[in-house]
């Protein structure tokens, strides 16, 4: 069912996402008067009946500003520095905010590796969901003092998705430096036009996206746009808007036409396939051929070995692994069956035929249909 504006600014859940520009006053500092704004608005909204996960940017930006760095270091022991240094500003910051309405706050730090292994994707969740159920405002960041360039998310749009998909949050509010999304990029056109809705998952947005990123942050509107369409799969809205807007985290739940709203246009995935899609890094690739690419993209099909044609990677049983067509295309993400070595070993070969080549079978198919899921 699609949501008017009004409908959606009641959705229970809320995961709100603020820019390093944002917060730090484009790099000159933890800007206090706007997390003192942000902090009452999200008490306005906790009040109303809202659940509300802020993922908040600026540990580096802020662990720049206290080392006296102007600009963004590129060594990744230096980030993790910044960012050992900036977090405990930035936290400190947010608790005396949310105090002085009552609240309490937590901090959670995640990073791609705990969201990718099923037991620890499990705990987060579980966290989270008990921090809401308590009153208390998470405010989740990836772990930057850690986090190697593997298990990196990225940006700090693609760990609010991916957040608002573990806790299938109603809506994902997107705040940054600018309006929305335009028709052009408004820098260099006077008359560029907002564009007010679209669907997530259209490609054509990405067209409208000026290659350019800022200088504090790692994203830019094209990362803002992947988001809403991970958001979308499990049926989140997302609505990317100004964070310098006067009261809009309040204006959106009045329902008020303000920023870029994005739609699902697709039936939610379930719980498991959204971590297995949800996986930013996959272990290895199956290449398939024409057959075996029609057969899943049709019919949801399970994966056999014999419409595999080549191997790459390394990869253990359970992990997760990409199908890529003929034609070079990623289409479907799913957890296989067997490890590199065997799927080499069996590729191309019939179902009856594992165990001969094995001398065991522990599965008929590659991947399983119900652990398989097109992108």
């Amino acid at each position: 069912m699609v949501q008017t504006r009004q409908q959606l600014g009641k959705s229970h859940r809320w995961v709100v996402k603020i820019g390093s520009a944002l917060i730090t006053a484009d790099g000159r500092g933890l800007d206090f008067n706007a997390l003192a704004a942000w902090a009452g608005q999200i008490a306005h909204l906790r009040k109303a009946g809202h659940e509300v996960i802020l993922v908040s940017s600026g540990a580096v930006a802020e662990g720049m500003s206290r080392l006296g760095w102007r600009t963004r270091p590129h060594a990744l022991h230096e980030l993790q520095a910044a960012a050992a240094v900036g977090q405990m500003g930035l936290i400190q910051a947010y608790e005396s905010q949310f105090q002085a309405h009552g609240l309490r706050s937590a901090q959670v730090l995640l990073t791609h590796d705990d969201l990718a292994n099923r037991r620890r994707y499990l705990n987060a969740r579980s966290t989270l969901r008990t921090l809401l159920s308590l009153g208390i405002i998470p405010v989740v960041n990836e772990n930057d003092t850690v986090a190697t360039e593997e298990i990196r998310f990225g940006d700090n749009d693609t760990l609010a998705a991916l957040v608002a998909n573990l806790i299938e949050a109603q809506l994902l509010v997107i705040l940054t430096d600018q309006a929305g999304l335009f028709d052009r990029d408004p820098r260099a056109h006077a008359n560029a036009r907002l564009v007010e809705e679209g669907l997530a998952s259209d490609p054509t947005l990405m067209h409208l996206v000026a290659p350019s990123f800022g200088a504090l942050g790692r994203g830019g509107m094209g990362t803002k746009l992947t988001a809403a369409a991970r958001a979308a799969r499990s049926g989140a809205y997302t609505l990317i808007a100004s964070g310098r807007e006067p009261q809009v985290l309040a204006r959106i739940a009045q329902g008020d036409q303000i920023g870029t709203l994005l739609r699902p246009d697709r039936e939610p995935m379930a719980a498991r396939k959204l971590w297995i899609v949800g996986q930013l890094v996959a272990k290895g690739e199956l290449h398939l051929d024409a057959g075996a690419a029609s057969v899943i993209r049709a019919a949801g099909r399970s994966l056999l070995a014999v419409g595999v044609t080549q191997v790459k990677g390394q990869f253990s049983r359970g992990e997760v692994v990409t199908c890529i067509d003929p034609q070079g295309q990623s289409i479907a993400r799913g957890l296989v069956n067997y490890s590199a070595d065997e799927s080499r070993r069996i590729m191309g070969h019939k179902a009856d035929e594992i165990e001969q080549i094995l001398g065991y079978i522990d599965e008929p198919e590659l991947i399983h249909r119900d652990n398989l899921v097109l992108l």
